[in-house]
């Protein structure tokens, strides 16, 4: 079953020696007037780092402006442009300015009742429950999609556009293959992973069914981002990160040699 948790999991092809190479060679070149490209930082591998320049680093990194931003959608509401009450003195509150001390999401949810029982059995085709873990729809994939597709911001609004076409495109399939009328949800687990198996990787997918496969590696990629960040979801991947240390220790003397840092 080739939609199915990991398999499948990226439409990208491994990189090349001569990439890595190349991209590597534009890193290292520096430009010579610091001040005029901003602060030099420390290439991890090429000096020693300890945990005092480890810090500099990242206090570099908050302190360099933002150079992209959220653009608003052309229909947003004028609700969402309308500062509140925030918590934090230095945020607006509104939908591109939020107050993050006290996120609230300032958007109605766009996605109808029907669309998201159709959602729910997709993100079950791509993360089904099993010995581990519960199924993508039981901690919430499909209502953190409703979510992320009602968004007011411009790639927000395209990915709705892609993921109502593809909820269409997929009861239009069913009724297609298995008779009249046939949702796909409706459908028996193997006849489901028979139509997903056609647009699971764009590059094995036939030409008339390129958006198909857009559509599902949209959902493939949002369900998984939903699942693997509930606790259940870090669970299931057996990651012991995000948790606070009472202390913080460098990396042992050995591990160090071994990476050229001592």
């Amino acid at each position: 079953m080739a939609c199915v948790r990991l398999h499948c999991w990226s439409d990208e092809p491994e990189e090349s020696l001569m990439a890595t190479r190349s991209r590597n060679s534009d890193r290292d070149r520096r430009p010579d007037n610091g001040s005029k490209h901003g602060p030099e930082l420390p290439v991890m591998g090429a000096v020693s780092m300890d945990r005092r320049q480890a810090l500099k680093v990242i206090a570099i990194a908050a302190a360099t402006p933002t150079l992209v931003s959220c653009k608003p959608s052309k229909e947003a509401p004028e609700a969402l442009l309308t500062s509140a009450s925030t918590s934090n003195p230095k945020a607006r509150g509104d939908a591109w300015d939020p107050d993050l001390l006290a996120p609230k999401v300032l958007w109605e949810r766009s996605l109808t009742s029907d669309e998201l029982q159709s959602l729910a059995v997709l993100c079950d085709v791509i993360i089904p429950a099993d010995e581990r873990s519960q199924s993508a729809s039981q901690l919430g994939a499909h209502d953190f999609i409703d979510e992320w597709v009602s968004a007011p911001y411009e790639a927000n609004q395209s990915d709705k556009i892609v993921v109502r076409e593809g909820l269409v495109w997929l009861d239009s399939e069913a009724d297609r293959r298995f008779g009249e009328a046939t949702r796909f949800r409706e459908l028996s687990p193997d006849q489901r992973i028979a139509i997903c198996d056609e647009i699971c990787y764009l590059p094995n997918a036939r030409p008339e069914l390129e958006d198909a496969a857009l559509f599902f590696d949209k959902v493939r990629d949002l369900t998984s981002t939903a699942f693997w960040t509930t606790p259940e979801g870090m669970e299931d991947l057996q990651y012991v990160g995000n948790v606070p240390l009472p202390r913080w220790d460098p990396p042992p003397p050995e591990v160090l040699r071994h990476i050229g840092l001592e």
